[in-house]
């Protein structure tokens, strides 16, 4: 935008390039096109993928819940807390991709500002929800496997107090930019909303909602999941060294270190990106960045819709011959193999 216009900048929204206009309403992205930002065909791939997130995302949690509520023998503790996240997932897919694929096909946000800010309010407690979920599932398995308590036993009702407890602190984190800390406005290429990373110096304060953010909502569950994984990653070391001539023992940590690895990096792909952006902005004020690498975080996050299920039920073989059953395209069948994690907490500490 020219700053030497003098004139007043819209509140619902805020484009951060310089645009060779005397009135940036005219340019809205709840009123036109915003082909000035960047070509037909990114807007038209964006709406493509948003498409598939929206359609993977949805089938894939709903399948997830679906699943849980038929099978009785999916209803376990840590099962619970996978529910939840496909919940949050759901709710991001359904309204946050869903939106964003309708504005990219169109080429603006075509549903208002009053939409923006749900959407930007609903897919952040989603993805709250996810992200605060996912720390809570390294939690479970590491009082279950590493029993940091002793004989306490994680039941159905402590993982319903965790599922709670994730959606209070999503909304901790997504109800200030409803309220003036923060806002929620159009993003990237001005086709989906999220909480304001870009302006700084204004009423609303967003450089400590970002700091806020950052550390309540990135540090301390990357915190939670690196310490948690790596204690049982060390109990799995342990036990498979005591039991050195055990093969089945052997090959269940291997596969518990691959799927620890796949965690790590997809909670990192999910939000490094959200954070590391939002820090850059945050502390290089007044820089010019690419609208199409600010678009870039929102994309990565709502992909998490599809591939946390893959990472956390679809590799689950018990949930797995569940969905298949359920699809007609199996039987169940118990398999003894999917009980590796837990035989070898079994010889963990006591």
């Amino acid at each position: 935008m020219r700053a030497n216009r003098g004139m007043e900048l819209p509140e619902d929204f805020w484009i951060p390039v310089a645009l060779d206009t005397n009135n940036i309403t005219a340019l809205s992205p709840f009123l036109v096109p915003q082909d000035h930002l960047g070509g037909t065909g990114i807007f038209y791939a964006m709406a493509g993928f948003m498409f598939f997130l929206f359609m993977g995302g949805t089938c894939i949690n709903t399948l997830t819940i679906a699943c849980t509520i038929q099978y009785k023998k999916l209803r376990s503790h840590l099962n619970y807390i996978l529910v939840n996240l496909a919940v949050a997932n759901l709710l991001v897919a359904c309204v946050g991709s869903f939106t964003a694929c309708c504005s990219f096909a169109t080429r603006y946000f075509i549903f208002g500002p009053l939409a923006c800010k749900i959407e930007g309010f609903v897919a952040t407690l989603g993805g709250m929800v996810s992200l605060w979920s996912l720390a809570v599932v390294a939690f479970e398995r590491w009082l279950v496997i590493c029993k940091p308590l002793g004989n306490f036993i994680f039941k159905p009702d402590h993982a319903i107090a965790c599922c709670a407890f994730t959606w209070v602190f999503a909304l901790i984190a997504s109800v200030p930019p409803l309220v003036g800390w923060s806002r929620y406005i159009p993003e990237g290429l001005q086709c989906s909303c999220g909480p304001d990373w870009y302006t700084t110096d204004n009423k609303y304060n967003n450089e400590s909602y970002v700091m806020f953010l950052f550390c309540f909502c990135f540090a301390v569950p990357l915190a939670t999941i690196v310490f948690c994984y790596a204690q049982l990653l060390i109990t799995l070391k342990m036990a498979a060294k005591a039991q050195a001539e055990s093969a089945s023992t052997q090959k269940a940590e291997r596969e518990v270190t691959r799927m620890v690895v796949v965690m790590v990096l997809g909670f990192l792909v999910c939000w490094m990106p959200y954070a590391s952006f939002a820090l850059w902005v945050v502390n290089n004020r007044g820089q010019p960045f690419d609208l199409r690498l600010a678009t870039i975080p929102s994309c990565l996050s709502k992909a998490s819709t599809v591939y946390n299920p893959v990472i956390y039920v679809l590799l689950n073989k018990q949930f797995r011959s569940c969905m298949m059953a359920m699809l007609g395209m199996g039987s169940l069948e118990e398999d003894s193999s999917s009980q590796s994690v837990t035989e070898v907490s079994k010889v963990g500490p006591a």
